[in-house]
């Protein structure tokens, strides 16, 4: 008998396929049959059935199709504190793929070698090892799975600190041990963030060596490379020759042609990446459905400014030698109207919290006083943890990336919520609304056929990160899937309202393990780390 069987569904399978009608049966975590099952036994039935349609795919008929599989987020931490995921539920999103960008949950020393905005929470137990955390993950159950990256900029802080130099022989080696501990621990690739501290310290060398043990283990490079604007093709070269020295497949991290002098970039950077295919190489990239990204405002400072940690660059910020070399190295980089295309997002300190929202011009007009002294005062009161949306792309290009075939969706978004403790942060609208909104855009004819935009949901990041039992729907295959409606699905967030739920979304099942049901949370949760 089934545990669960979903009734005349119209079936999208993840492949690119078109669709086709029938009944998917599970059995414990598995899909166990697919065919006509209306005389099948179950334990729990849903039946999907709408009035029929002559379209390939009715546009009023529900779909059931693999669940997403956002391969770029940063919910590590984040799982253990909001289990029921519901930024990522609301989306239709089953696994996320964790410890992007340098950083990840583990191995780490302490909590205060996380970054800020994981540090400052509170969590149901200590850990160090990736081993240790899997442990509170498995008691925390999410409602997601996750695939969890080894953050290099993790790795380093841990052995070496915020030193702007190479690792010293003995310093290498511990951290190869750390790597080859988490990859035995589950861990499936090497994550770096070369233009964050202390990663972008790091020389080629290092990487290659801490890249080789991922890809001794079949895992992958993952990089969100030294330059997205005007290095970018370079960087891209270097991401590929990271990637092919170690043996490992290579990620490109949230590709993009960043700032206007760079837009005509993107059929260079393009034909990068196509011609290291055509050799063999086994290279993606993933993509966000926004023209604007989100990290931490002090991304802005040079790479001398950023050695030595937290503490020394607030204490180099009061320096008046320092603070004003940084502020000329700050004016010649940004016009005045590029300071405009920056918006503040999260803030700390109780009288920023006015200027959530706004433009840097908009927060250096209400303080009276030029752009980068808006940003000098808004990372010092915030001790650095002020987190800004910075514009600078270009729509034509980010249409032009996702339709590429090997561009996979990735929201670079962890775990939100309405309430508790992660709804006090004011997040980028992608933590709640990107698959819902490229999904829309591909019903509107805006992107690729739908078939394909599944695709992208789906099997192909399943094969980018070795999960060969999901992101398809086949009998065998993990029962990780969602249902939803065409005519509803939509996202809700904006820049200025970002805690809004998707729409659209109508069933989702983890694990075999009924997680949504006619939209709302049954509070059954099924997530593993894969």
């Amino acid at each position: 008998m089934f545990n669960l069987i979903l009734l005349n569904a119209q079936i999208l399978d993840g492949t690119g396929a078109d669709s086709f009608r029938a009944d998917v049966g599970i059995e414990g975590d598995t899909i166990t049959a697919i065919g006509d099952l209306s005389a099948a036994e179950s334990s729990d039935t849903i039946d999907l059935a709408s009035t029929d349609s002559h379209t390939p795919i009715p546009t009023h008929a529900p779909i059931l199709c693999p669940g997403f599989i956002d391969a770029h987020t940063h919910s590590d931490t984040y799982l253990l504190i909001e289990p029921d995921a519901p930024s990522k539920v609301s989306q239709g999103v089953t696994t996320e793929v964790c410890g992007n960008c340098g950083a990840s949950g583990a191995p780490i020393s302490g909590l205060s070698q996380l970054p800020s905005d994981w540090a400052d929470k509170e969590y149901p137990g200590i850990w160090h090892s990736l081993a240790e955390y899997r442990v509170l993950f498995e008691q925390a159950q999410p409602a997601v799975n996750a695939v969890i990256l080894i953050g290099h900029n993790t790795l380093r802080r841990n052995i070496v600190g915020y030193d702007n130099r190479p690792a010293s022989k003995d310093e290498l080696a511990r951290m190869l041990h750390l790597m080859e501990e988490s990859m035995e621990a589950g861990g499936r690739g090497l994550s770096t963030g070369l233009v964050y501290a202390p990663g972008m310290y790091a020389p080629h060398e290092e990487l290659v060596a801490l890249a080789s043990v991922a890809g001794r283990h079949g895992g992958l490079y993952a990089s969100h490379m030294r330059s997205e604007g005007d290095g970018l093709i370079e960087a891209i070269e270097e991401t590929i020759a990271i990637g092919e020295a170690a043996g490992a497949r290579i990620q490109v991290s949230h590709l993009k042609t960043a700032g206007r002098r760079n837009w005509g970039k993107v059929g260079a950077a393009l034909d990068c990446i196509e011609a290291a295919r055509d050799r063999g190489l086994p290279v993606m990239a993933d993509r966000y459905p926004y023209i604007s990204g989100a990290t931490d405002l002090d991304v802005v400072f040079p790479s001398w400014f950023a050695e030595g940690g937290r503490e020394v660059i607030l204490k180099r910020l009061k320096d008046p030698v320092a603070r004003a070399q940084l502020r000329t190295e700050l004016v010649d980089s940004r016009s005045t109207e590029e300071w405009g295309g920056v918006t503040v997002g999260s803030t700390t300190h109780p009288d920023n919290t006015r200027f959530r929202g706004l433009t840097i011009l908009a927060v250096a007009a209400v303080l009276e006083c030029e752009p980068v002294d808006a940003v000098l005062h808004l990372c010092e009161s915030d001790a650095l943890t002020t987190g800004a949306f910075f514009a600078g792309m270009c729509e034509e290009n980010m249409f032009t990336i996702l339709a590429q075939p090997f561009v996979m969706l990735g929201s670079d978004a962890s775990i939100r919520s309405p309430v508790g403790p992660l709804s006090l942060d004011y997040p980028h609208p992608r933590a709640y609304g990107s698959f819902p909104r490229f999904l829309r855009w591909a019903l509107d004819g805006r992107t690729v056929a739908l078939p394909e935009a599944i695709r992208k949901m789906t099997s192909l990041p399943a094969e980018q990160f070795g999960l060969s039992d999901r992101g398809v729907i086949g009998v065998g295959k993990r029962a990780d899937l969602i249902v939803f409606e065409p005519e509803r699905v939509r996202d809700l967030a904006d820049y200025g309202h970002p805690h809004q739920f998707s729409e659209g979304i109508q069933h989702m099942v983890v694990n075999g393990v009924l997680t949504l049901r006619d939209g709302t949370s049954t509070g059954a949760r099924g997530g593993r780390i894969v």
